[in-house]
């Protein structure tokens, strides 16, 4: 497991983070924030009228998502625990279902035009880092 990349979500409560492509050098977020209760991945973004740029929010543990109830389309990743992208959905319409990823453990979602501007993709390590 990478040193930069959360192993429990107890330590990363309450904190802002950097998500980074580090296979491709690029910023995907500089504005993360965690949901890591059931509680706080079961609302999600519903709240938000949208997700600007810079900002994400990383589920954890996770590996499915919906978008029931939201207001606007999001990218999504998936990732392992050593923080490789398992799977990318650009344009993740509001009312959808994903399907189980299960080699992922965690998702981040991102404004619709991150996976493409930063050529994110399957099989890149991405790391988590405090800001």
């Amino acid at each position: 497991m990478s040193p930069a990349f959360p192993k429990r979500a107890d330590n990363i409560r309450e904190s802002s983070f950097k998500v980074t492509n580090t296979s491709k050098n690029t910023v995907l977020a500089d504005k993360a924030e965690v949901a890591d209760t059931f509680l706080k991945r079961l609302i999600g973004l519903l709240r938000r009228k949208s997700l600007s740029q810079g900002e994400a929010l990383i589920l954890i543990p996770s590996n499915s998502i919906h978008s029931f109830f939201m207001r606007f389309s999001i990218d999504v990743l998936f990732l392992d625990k050593s923080g490789r992208v398992v799977k990318t959905i650009v344009f993740l319409s509001p009312w959808r279902l994903t399907k189980v990823y299960f080699k992922a453990h965690l998702t981040i979602e991102l404004p619709v035009g991150t996976i493409e501007r930063t050529s994110t993709q399957e099989g890149d390590t991405v790391s988590i880092l405090k800001n």
